[in-house]
Parts: C-alpha cells; structure tokens; sequence
C-alpha cells in the first residue's frame, strides 16, 4: 500500500499555511466550527456542530485531511489490500474521494433510496463479492450511516475491513461493527429537545446537514 503525499502541486505559501494548523484550526479558520442551536440527526440539540463541507470546500485541505486519514487507518489494513473506498452521500463523498486517491483505490459512495430512506448502491456502482472495503465518513455521531454502509457491503459480499472519520462526536464510544479511526475525537454537550436551554431561553434552532433527522 502506497500513499499519495498531498499538496505535490500546491504553492510553498498554501504547503505552510495548511500543515500549520491542526484539524479543528482547518475548521475554525473556514468558518466551519459553528456555534449557536442545531438538532443534530439524532434528534438532540446543541451548541456547537462541525459543517465538514466548509473544510471540505478547500481542495487543498481536503486533500490533506484524506491523507492523514489514510495514514491513520494504515494499522488496520495493513496485512491487506484495500479494493474500494465507499461513504455515504452526501457529507462523506468528498473525504472518502480523498481517502481514495491517497490509498490509490477506487471510490464509491451510498445513496438512499427516496422511498424506504435506506442506504443502497445507485448509479451503476459494483461491490464484488471477496473485496477488501473500508468506510468513511465526515463526521460520526452515533455511528448510524458508517453501520448502514456496512451492511451494503457485507450483503454484496465485501469484507468490510475498517471505518474511519474526520470527526467523532460520539467521544469514542460509537460502534459501528468494524475496527474504526478518527482524526479528532470531541465530547460536545448535547440536550433533549425537552430539556434544552437553548429552547427556554428562546433561542432559534438551526438543522444543519443533509440527512433527515
């Protein structure tokens, strides 16, 4: 397994400026640490949440967030070859393209389907049965869509090696069935909508995201 270097085509100026902040200091320069009241997909509400495509906007950054992502899950799938690269649309496309192009594999990504809302390969996209397969995600909560994607894979025959993300706000303890690896791990405080501060001291609620709470 042979990883891409990112920036080989990026000027001295942006190489700087981009491996000098960590990954939270890429999201809070763009903008896409956002403060303020959101329901989350789970249905809780908060006071912070991580808008990944504002980071993701960047090539540059995206770029090197795949790599160092590609680094980190390097442990697990080492003894193996990875076949395929598969997130779920939207917010993992992007990041998993990048994962992709740094292990030199292929990228696919799952849909849902407008009737039943479940993940499901669309648009001529093939898993063969025996490949090797890792999942990748923007950012995970609860682990929901990484588990959806899974079990695609493992109904088409994949061997599902590893997951990983740029962000887990589950502080760790997200299952998602496989071996997994984020390059940030954050605990942020959450409230029932029932019991939410923000909701009594009047506070407008914002959904962010893509996926239907």
């Amino acid at each position: 397994m042979v990883i891409q270097q990112p920036f080989e085509n990026a000027s001295p100026a942006i190489l700087s400026a981009a491996m000098a902040l960590s990954t939270i200091g890429l999201f809070e320069e763009t903008g896409a640490y956002l403060h303020g009241h959101f329901r989350l997909t789970s249905g809780l509400h908060s006071g912070e949440y991580l808008q990944c495509a504002k980071v993701l906007a960047h090539p540059d950054y995206a770029e090197r967030l795949g790599h160092e992502l590609a680094g980190k899950l390097s442990p697990l799938i080492s003894q193996l070859s990875v076949d395929v690269t598969v997130a779920p649309a939207m917010g993992g496309i992007i990041i998993g393209h990048e994962v992709a192009r740094a292990l030199g594999t292929r990228s696919l990504f799952t849909e849902r389907d407008g009737v039943t809302n479940e993940m499901t390969l669309r648009r001529g996209f093939e898993i063969k049965p025996g490949e090797n397969a890792i999942v990748i995600e923007d950012v995970i909560t609860t682990g929901g869509s990484t588990k959806e994607v899974v079990r695609v894979l493992q109904a088409a025959g994949a061997n599902v090696i590893a997951a990983g993300s740029i962000i887990d706000r589950s502080g760790g303890r997200a299952e998602v069935g496989v071996p997994r690896v984020s390059l940030e791990t954050l605990e942020p405080v959450t409230y029932q909508p029932d019991d939410c501060p923000l909701c009594r001291a009047g506070q407008p609620v914002i959904k962010p995201g893509s996926r239907r709470t």
